[in-house]
């Protein structure tokens, strides 16, 4: 069993060395043991049955609740990554708590999974923050679950060793996405990179009615117009706690050449747990540039 790329072991020291972000959901969200992890994730992706994609994959959205919960489907959105090498990948993912910023990042050095360690790639943060008038602010010890949890099938996918830029959208409104995604282009215009926005789609409603909310913001995904998922969500159409995350996502990548958004999966936590009553909705899709 393939349990990552293997790097030389003096830049396994050097990784040791680094100040990692502590997990607060390992082994509860996600599997604490590492071959557990692998096998696990492994079969998520093994499972996922893609439609055929054409376009080059510059970009995915993914859900970000527990594994067993979302990891299927989420694992669509991964599988359509495969044979990929980026040397980049970019997490954008709301920001669940209270913080009096409207973008943050961690102020660790790397992310620390079961798997192995994800280094930040601080050089590429200060060139985006100089293409962005709003100030991305560092943090210790953040306790968001939503960039984190797609971290194992990042690690499971990309066989070669990659560095992250995440920024959590704590901030919702249009003009803080739409210039995230502006600077994101500029900053990431001649990178080996991939895009992933982290969302899930409504919270707490019956299947029936979640089914309605959510294929509108997935038709919102797909129309490939921020402004609509923003409207839908104002509206009350339909919901996702990463819209603006999504949104920010669609105009990097629209600048970036992307044209079309493919969504690949859809299921609800009441297809995992059988209750129907109240569920959360997710969905995965690819983001593509097709001409």
């Amino acid at each position: 069993m393939r349990l990552g790329f293997q790097f030389p072991s003096c830049y396994n020291n050097f990784m040791n060395a680094l100040d990692l972000r502590p997990s607060p959901i390992v082994g509860t969200w996600y599997e604490s043991m590492p071959k557990s992890l692998a096998a696990h994730v492994d079969e998520y992706l093994a499972a996922a049955k893609l439609p055929e994609i054409s376009g080059q994959v510059i970009g995915v959205i993914a859900p970000h609740a527990g594994h067993k919960y979302s990891g299927a489907v989420a694992a669509h959105a991964f599988a359509a990554l495969r044979g990929l090498s980026p040397d980049l990948v970019v997490i954008l993912s709301p920001f669940h708590s209270f913080a009096p910023y409207q973008l943050i990042t961690t102020s660790h050095q790397a992310y620390a999974t079961p798997l192995g360690n994800i280094e930040v790639d601080k050089q590429v943060m200060e060139e985006l923050q100089k293409n962005l008038d709003i100030p991305i602010s560092p943090i210790p010890n953040d306790k968001e679950h939503s960039l984190e949890i797609e971290l194992p099938f990042l690690q499971r996918v990309f066989k070669n060793g990659f560095k992250l830029l995440p920024i959590m959208l704590r901030a919702q409104e249009e003009d803080v996405a739409k210039k995230l995604g502006k600077a994101l282009a500029r900053t990431l215009k001649k990178k080996n990179f991939i895009i992933v926005a982290s969302t899930d789609l409504s919270h707490f409603y019956d299947q029936q009615t979640a089914h309605i909310f959510d294929h509108e913001m997935l038709r919102c995904f797909e129309s490939f117009n921020p402004f609509s998922i923003f409207e839908a969500e104002h509206t009350g159409k339909g919901f996702a706690c990463g819209h603006a995350a999504v949104a920010a996502a669609l105009w990097a990548a629209e600048k970036l050449g992307a044209d079309k958004v493919q969504v690949l999966n859809y299921a609800t936590s009441g297809d995992i747990t059988k209750d129907y009553s109240s569920v959360v909705g997710y969905g995965a899709a690819a983001i593509l540039k097709t001409l």
